[in-house]
């Protein structure tokens, strides 16, 4: 069918809407073809979704429903090389030319020889270019970087191999499609490792992500799961509220499980292998009544990765008997390089090489810290037409430049410690990784919903931060009401807070005294006063992909929040008192 419309070899065929078989079959339709599969993000403005379509070349565009056809119908006049658009979710509502209904698509294949197709196939190479992943950079214009055929089968055997999925011929695994499939590490899982060991593959609800995902899961009950650290964030509060209004006794035989459980799977960790007694009756009592509840209790493989986890969500699972192991890589490796294992785990790495990928510290510093370079053959082409990106990230070694910061241990884990760009340089030359400290902030103070440290070129650290309200589920805009667990934890300090606004406008003593008392906490354990955190203002309003500040994957948008809220920061640092 894409040969039938016209799809010229290396030109792109753009893929809009959520996870469906129809978006696997568009894809590897494409591939085969000729073309270039390629993924656009649902939330993408009609501009972001003209810069890739137009980057690429489009042939053709694929989009899921009416919504998603407007913002096409809104550029399609900018796009020269566009020779049709397939809408593949709903009943088409109006009749345009070269506009098709998914039927009428798979229709007007049948003409076509498959003699035509088999050259075209046979005309591939390895080495040659099938998929383009359009980074979210969280600076400028997102880049395509380019896959090829061999990138994508030679990770997705070696990465499935290394975790140990079974082929179906086995025993059959099951997973779970929801995360994007415009972002690689859902393209890795959901298609070419699912392909490569036969995985059934069950499509989550558009809106997974607002809710529904825990219900698909209980149905599905997966064998491996891939969360982003959000996904496991909600999960967690949301168990947290129930545990919250469960009866006093439970609360405690809860409590005492989670004690057992963190000592023995810390202990198990670290190679102690005896089950004791208490966490057998834990596990009966609480674990596999929790699994069960969120749809885990088949699922011998957890895994997190895309952005930074916090200790303390990882903590909370592990606890549960639940460990979440975290992979780290990026779009420009195919997806995975290091992976962490049951029998090889550390908590807060990202694990060890998979088998035939190899790591170099660059440039390390006297604790062993410095960018982390990789190689293998999961190392992508370049940048589509940018060949002086494409050098800035791949040196003449062939060493692909991370831009993380990152170190081993004695056992050849690797930790990663921050991001090269996201390094603060105070005015007095001190280099601050902001993440560990916001993440003990938001540990300190469990209202905090999202923290940004700031002072770059300036006298001293200071901090924005916000905290956790509930969002509107439809638009994902961030409300003024708090959750409930915020709530609850307001009354805890004797505070009849139940809004952000009531709390900001009001400067509540009992909720400003608990984050100053937290951040003083934090401040103590600082590696040197440079590294304290002297000021900070709480935002009317939470961190979110609406409101532009997290991207796609939830990371945190530096650049974006510094922008919005330069006042705020250009405040911190007018008073004429330097805080001592």
């Amino acid at each position: 069918s894409c040969l039938q419309l016209g799809l010229e070899r290396f030109h792109g065929v753009c893929i809009l809407g959520f996870n469906s078989a129809e978006w696997f079959i568009a894809d590897i339709g494409a591939i085969l073809a000729g073309g270039f599969a390629v993924g656009i993000y649902t939330t993408n403005s009609p501009e972001a979704c003209h810069y890739v379509a137009e980057n690429c070349s489009a042939n053709v565009l694929v989009v899921e429903n009416h919504k998603q056809l407007q913002k096409i119908l809104e550029i399609q006049h900018k796009l020269p090389h566009l020779k049709a658009i397939v809408q593949y979710g709903e009943e088409l509502k109006e009749k345009r030319p070269n506009l098709y209904s998914w039927s009428e698509f798979m229709d007007l294949g049948k003409d076509v020889p498959d003699a035509q197709l088999r050259a075209i196939i046979e005309s591939q190479k390895p080495n040659q270019c099938c998929t383009l992943i359009y980074t979210s950079g969280t600076t400028g214009q997102p880049k395509g970087v380019m896959l090829s055929h061999d990138n994508l089968t030679w990770t997705a055997v070696a990465a499935g191999r290394f975790i140990m999925l079974t082929d179906a011929k086995e025993k059959q695994e099951l997973v779970v499609s929801y995360l994007p499939l415009s972002h690689i590490a859902a393209q890795m899982s959901d298609i070419w490792s699912a392909m490569t060991f036969g995985v059934q593959v069950f499509f989550a609800q558009p809106d997974a992500l607002k809710g529904t995902l825990v219900d698909t899961l209980r149905e599905v009950r997966p064998t491996a799961f891939l969360g982003v650290p959000r996904v496991w964030e909600k999960m967690e509060e949301k168990m947290k509220s129930i545990g919250a209004k469960s009866s006093a006794l439970r609360r405690k035989v809860a409590s005492w499980a989670k004690g057992v459980g963190l000592q023995t799977n810390l202990k198990r960790m670290n190679g102690y292998s005896e089950v004791p007694v208490n966490f057998r009756l834990a596990r009966h009592l609480v674990y596999k009544k929790v699994r069960k509840a969120i749809g885990l209790d088949r699922c011998t493989k957890c895994y997190t990765g895309a952005a930074p986890i916090t200790r303390e969500t990882l903590e909370f699972f592990l606890s549960l008997n639940i460990p979440v192991f975290e992979l780290y890589g990026m779009s420009e490796s195919s997806g995975p390089h290091t992976i962490s294992l049951p029998h090889a785990f550390k908590l807060t790495s990202c694990g060890k090489e998979v088998t035939g990928c190899r790591t170099l510290i660059h440039k390390p510093d006297g604790d062993g810290n410095g960018e982390i370079c990789f190689s293998g053959r999961h190392i992508f082409m370049g940048y589509l037409n940018m060949e002086e990106k494409t050098k800035e990230a791949i040196d003449e070694d062939g060493w692909l430049h991370s831009g993380d910061l990152g170190k081993h241990d004695k056992d050849g884990f690797l930790y990663i410690t921050g991001r090269i760009k996201e390094l603060i340089i105070t005015a007095g030359g001190e280099n601050v990784p902001p993440v560990p400290i916001e993440d003990a902030v938001k540990d300190a103070v469990p209202i905090i919903s999202n923290v940004m440290l700031v002072g770059d070129k300036a006298k001293f650290l200071a901090m924005l931060l916000t905290l956790k309200c509930n969002t509107d589920a439809e638009t994902g805009e961030p409300g003024d009401d708090l959750t409930p667990e915020a709530v609850e934890y307001c009354q805890k300090l004797g505070s009849k807070a139940t809004k952000v606004s009531e709390i900001i406008s009001s400067k509540d003593k009992a909720i400003y005294a608990a984050i100053q008392k937290g951040i003083s906490a934090v401040n103590e354990r600082a590696i040197s006063n440079a590294q304290k955190v002297q000021k900070w203002v709480l935002l009317e309003k939470d961190f979110s992909l609406f409101g532009g500040e997290l991207g796609p994957t939830m990371k945190l948008k530096r650049s974006v929040v510094a922008q919005k809220y330069k006042d705020q920061i250009a405040q911190f640092y007018t008073d004429v008192d330097t805080p001592t």
